[in-house]
């Protein structure tokens, strides 16, 4: 066991320059670090089976979730239960930085909304 961070961990790309690391990766329990470029969104979805919590490190995130949007700063968190369909996107000029907490782990549990 060690201190991880985004230097040490497994990166991925996605989106128009947007990344992602894995903090934690387990079956159970996923821990991701994300910074999303100006400007970027997902695709809106769901995961059958996981929830998620998405905490804000910096910048300021807009989430859809249930058709509801709502702006979360650096220092506060929102909760998605399974289930639920939402879409993430970095509606400023500034890259935004968070965490995505997922139980179980919501890779290969993601449905098109």
């Amino acid at each position: 066991m060690k201190p991880v961070n985004t230097n040490n961990s497994e990166h991925y790309k996605w989106g128009n320059g947007s990344d992602g690391w894995h903090l934690l990766k387990s079956d159970k329990l996923s821990v991701i670090e994300e910074r999303v470029s100006p400007g970027e969104s997902e695709v809106r979805h769901f995961h059958k089976h996981s929830q998620q919590f998405f905490y804000v490190l910096s910048g300021i995130v807009t989430i859809e979730i249930s058709e509801v949007r709502h702006t979360v700063e650096s220092g506060q968190g929102i909760h998605v239960p399974a289930g639920i369909p939402h879409q993430l996107m970095n509606l400023s000029t500034s890259e935004i930085r968070f965490l995505v907490i997922s139980e179980p782990r919501s890779h290969g549990d993601r449905v098109s909304a």
